[in-house]
């Protein structure tokens, strides 16, 4: 589809004075060769066939009314309108016509068919504008001959018009048939109706809003009772208020759909039994009375349709699975979706509203089904600008995945009510959870490349609109509010959208323009903006990190940070999470941007450990980038420090779980045969080595292991490497060098008093703890986390089994 402001119904006038529909298209002006001269055409929608082709003649009396109709004549008893679904698209079209025409556009009419006189014309012209009597019952009669004497020339019928709707004198006039009713005036009654009556051949759509408005209505109806042919006024009130009974087939609810259908027809009263028959020059005055009436009745039906659709659909929730979706298969088959984006396109709220109710319960039923229709009609509209390109005509599309975009960043509602629906629905739509892949196509690879092609810079507009400067150009709730709604479905495009969302973010400088609102007066806003550069970190992604990192994007962050002080609050402790997730992740490079760029400002922060922490992470990369071997060889002995082989893990394993417990006795110390060195020259089975245990054991020469207290953890300190020998007592070197942490060092756990502590008269020797089989030769601080987990390991075995691995 093109452009929605151009879309338009044409409608002719048949020999009974109905509208018959053309067909609806979309309106476009141009030079056309053949008419030799700036014409009106319109294509049809479904195949692009001409629908009207009209020459705007400098003669033509165009109309507009409503807002968005135009009505013209081109030959005798041959009426055209054109009805446009936007106001704004039938302005763009009368202001063509009236520059073709040298007419002022913010006129109604641009002229009439009438003939006048050139010396009429010139005395009209260079007149001014037209004075009203003052509206007094004296005056009555002067306002009457006024009206009458203005009706035959169309210039002072527009300047009587004008000045009737510029000073409200029809509410002044219905005043004084308040006065006249009261003091049964019966000749200022007469004058009223031949007012009232000339009003009426006015033919402009602006008096008749303020006439047919619910205020007025009926004191219009009341003037039109006193016709001076008649004896008797009519009873016309008496009829609508006492005896004509409004019966509803389905409760209507809706008070605007009722007010409107109220209006109709007291309108369709007066045109049928209220005014007097007209006159063939009357009647082609009264050619805006017969557009409102139809259009309103058009309207109504929209309305109806609509509403009872949303019911329709509301009720379909409490059907089986099966019947339902019947239901909405049948809705699509009838195209369902097109008829949507016409009525969103609508200026009507309520009709918009029961639309994107309808939209909610398609989407929610099938967001696949919803997804291939936008990704179809996008294909479509390719084709059709194509077609218009070679033909010279411009167009604008329009998808309806944009329209509840524009919908969603148009919501006048100070809460944002039904924003936060439809964002809901996009969320639905881009959300890869819900997206099919079958053999042939990937629904998620298409649609998402269709979305961010067509659909995301309407997306992001508001955020690029307001964020040009330092700080927000806008900073209201009501646009903090929008940008929040923008930023929460961008930070879902970022966890769930990978490759995408990261090349859009990327090429449009996406975050710097977000982190502008953490200058936001709004907390919630700016911490939003936060949340989404948090997430981005999250992803560890380095391309991300790069791009943060050239573009200098903690800046804001900084700032922030330090312009809310000292106060502990949601920013404070978000902002210090985020550079605390990056010390634990030992994200490098981002720990290097950061503490060679902002350290001076947040080295002062001691109340937590976390930029000291990144600081410390910095120079142990540093540390590691200056000696490079150091580096290798800790890599080395974290990866393979308690590497074994498999098979030989696997056998053991199996041997001590089967070790009788019985056979061993009381205080020794069992050390895995993988402690003892394997010699290349004599690698015994399994077996064998179970059985040389079981002898080296019984044996009498055997060294007794010292008996100690397995509920003490032993310090690293005795983390030390084995000789080529079996199993044998060592004397503890540390206790010799009294190193800090060693037995004979206070409050270790080898020192007297301390739990897990020895006899004193065996200080000299101690065992070994082994752990996996190997012993580590040096303890880092980083290995600590290793350490905990296999600790954590050990504590699910029974108690004695946790025994033999400690001894």
């Amino acid at each position: 589809m093109t452009d929605t402001r151009r879309r338009v119904k044409v409608y002719t006038l048949n020999e009974d004075r109905q509208w018959d529909d053309r067909g609806t298209g979309h309106v476009s002006s141009g030079y056309v060769e053949r008419l030799k001269g700036m014409s009106l055409l319109v294509r049809a929608e479904s195949d692009g066939s001409l629908l009207l082709e009209s020459k705007i003649n400098p003669n033509t009396a165009y109309q507009k009314q409503q807002d968005t109709l135009i009505v013209w004549s081109e030959a005798e008893n041959y009426d055209l309108a054109l009805s446009f679904q936007e106001k704004a698209g039938c302005d763009e079209i009368w202001e063509k016509i009236c520059q073709v025409q040298g007419k002022d556009p913010s006129v109604d009419i641009t002229q009439d068919l009438v003939d006048e006189s050139e010396e009429e014309r010139f005395d009209d012209m260079s007149s001014p504008g037209l004075e009203l009597p003052s509206c007094e019952l004296s005056r009555l009669e002067e306002i009457a001959e006024l009206v009458a004497s203005s009706l035959p020339s169309p210039l002072r019928r527009e300047k009587l018009a004008l000045a009737l709707e510029n000073e409200g004198y029809i509410k002044k006039l219905l005043e004084l048939f308040h006065v006249c009713e009261d003091l049964e005036n019966i000749e200022g009654l007469h004058h009223l109706y031949e007012i009232i009556k000339g009003i009426f051949l006015l033919n402009r759509t602006a008096l008749f809003e303020v006439m047919f408005s619910e205020e007025c209505i009926m004191d219009v109806i009341g003037c039109l009772e006193y016709d001076p042919a008649l004896s008797q006024p009519r009873k016309h009130r008496e009829f609508l208020t006492k005896t004509a009974k409004f019966k509803e087939v389905i409760p209507i609810s809706d008070p605007e759909l009722k007010q409107k259908i109220h209006q109709t027809y007291r309108v369709q009263y007066i045109q049928d039994m209220v005014l007097p028959t007209p006159s063939v020059f009357e009647e082609n005055m009264l050619s805006t009375l017969h557009s409102f009436i139809f259009f309103n009745k058009v309207e109504i039906v929209g309305m109806l349709q609509v509403n009872f659709l949303k019911e329709f659909c509301a009720f379909s929730q409490t059907l089986q699975p099966q019947n339902r979706d019947a239901f909405f298969k049948t809705l699509s088959n009838m195209g369902i979706l097109p008829a949507l984006e016409v009525i969103l396109g609508m200026d009507d709220t309520q009709v918009r509203s029961a639309a994107t109710d309808i939209f909610s319960y398609l989407v929610e039923y099938n967001p696949s089904m919803v997804r291939e229709f936008v990704m179809q009609e996008a294909q479509q509209n390719d084709d059709v600008s194509k077609k218009l390109t070679e033909q010279k005509i411009t167009s604008k599309d329009i998808l309806l995945i944009n329209l509840i975009i524009e919908h969603m960043i148009c919501d006048t509602d100070p809460e944002l009510g039904g924003a936060v629906q439809l964002m809901g629905l996009l969320r639905t739509l881009v959300d890869p959870e819900n997206m099919l892949a079958t053999a042939n196509k990937t629904e998620k690879t298409e649609f998402l490349g269709f979305f961010y092609k067509h659909c995301m810079h309407v997306l992001t507009a508001p955020l690029l609109a307001n964020t040009t400067e330092d700080k927000p150009s806008k900073d209201d709730f009501q646009t903090a509010q929008l940008l929040a709604l923008v930023l929460e479905l961008l930070t879902f495009c970022v966890e769930h959208h990978t490759y995408h969302i990261k090349n859009y973010i990327i090429n449009k400088d996406i975050l710097r323009r977000v982190l502008v609102l953490m200058a936001s007066k709004h907390a919630f806003l700016a911490l939003c903006a936060l949340r989404f550069k948090r997430k981005i970190i999250g992803l560890k992604d380095e391309f991300y990190n790069r791009y943060i990192m050239k573009s200098f994007l903690f800046e804001p962050v900084v700032k922030a940070f330090l312009n809310n002080g000292s106060r502990y609050n949601l920013m404070n402790s978000a902002i210090i999470e985020m550079f605390e997730f990056i010390r634990v992740e030992d994200i490098k490079s981002l720990t290097a941007h950061v503490i060679e760029n902002y350290w001076k400002a947040l080295e002062d922060v001691d109340y937590v450990q976390t930029f000291k922490g990144l600081k410390l992470r910095f120079e142990q990369q540093r540390e590691r980038q200056d000696n490079p071997k150091l580096d290798s060889m800790r890599s080395i002995l974290r990866n393979h420090r308690y590497r074994r082989d498999a098979r030989t893990l696997e056998d053991e394993e199996e041997m001590w779980f089967n070790t009788d417990e019985d056979d061993m006795e009381d205080g020794e110390a069992v050390v895995s045969p993988s402690d003892k060195t394997k010699n290349d020259d004599d690698i015994m089975d399994p077996i064998s080595k179970f059985m040389e245990r079981k002898k080296l054991k019984e044996s009498e020469e055997k060294e007794v292991l010292l008996k100690t207290n397995l509920s003490g953890r032993q310090s690293p300190s005795f983390k030390l490497s084995l000789s080529s020998g079996t199993k044998t007592n060592l004397t503890s070197q540390a206790s010799a060098t009294n190193l800090p942490g060693s037995p004979g060092s206070p409050g270790s756990p080898g020192s007297p008093g301390s739990p897990g502590s020895v006899p004193k008269n065996t200080s000299q020797t101690a065992a070994i703890t082994t752990k996996g089989g190997l012993v580590g030769l040096v303890d880092y601080p980083d290995d600590d986390e290793d350490d905990d987990e296999d600790e954590d390991k050990e504590d699910t075995l029974p108690l004695s089994k946790k025994a033999k691995f400690d001894s």
